[in-house]
């Protein structure tokens, strides 16, 4: 049985899929979790908590499809788990709202607000990156953190600029740039 606090995460998610988050009310919230409007207040402080909380969620969601794609049977390339990792970023993104906003920074007025930069919940676009390239180099210890770093700003590219086929996937062209032998600052 979940918690209180995750069926209020819940609860409140699926508010946000329905409506704009200016229009999610906190006593439909709590009443659709089966608690009452004392225990949400109580566990996140207010609307702007857990609206925060829910960006965390989201960003812990994310990252947790980043830990799966990386933890591929050990068969596959390492280029084809950062494909991986591409691909779960672009499809992450396009599924959820707040990872799209996460990942690029972009928040509408239909969001909660991210925690403001330089407190200690905020996240976005940089540290994002940041933890899914050091994910990334950690779980493939041989594969250069540049390279890790490619299919990160790679899959992000897809996610800001989808192009002319959106439901083409970077994994192809990842792959390709990957396998491509790698440059000497001497040999080009």
């Amino acid at each position: 049985m979940p918690t209180a606090r995750e069926s209020l995460l819940q609860a409140a998610e699926a508010a946000l899929a329905a409506r704009p988050w200016p229009a999610v009310r906190m006593v439909e919230v709590a009443a659709a979790a089966g608690v009452s409007r004392q225990t949400l207040y109580n566990e996140f402080g207010g609307k702007a908590g857990l609206g925060r909380a829910l960006v965390r969620r989201a960003a812990d969601w994310y990252l947790d499809g980043v830990e799966r794609a990386l933890a591929a049977p050990a068969a596959r390339t390492a280029a084809e788990r950062l494909a991986a990792v591409a691909e779960w970023t672009v499809r992450a993104a396009r599924a959820r709202s707040l990872v799209r906003a996460l990942l690029t920074g972009s928040w509408g007025p239909a969001l909660p607000a991210p925690p403001p930069p330089g407190s200690r919940q905020a996240i976005g676009p940089g540290e994002l990156t940041r933890a899914v390239r050091d994910r990334a180099a950690a779980a493939l210890p041989y594969e250069p953190v540049r390279r890790c770093e490619l299919a990160v700003r790679l899959a992000l590219s897809y996610v800001v600029a989808p192009g002319e086929d959106p439901g083409r996937e970077p994994a192809a062209e990842l792959l390709r740039l990957l396998s491509a032998p790698s440059r000497t600052a001497g040999g080009r």
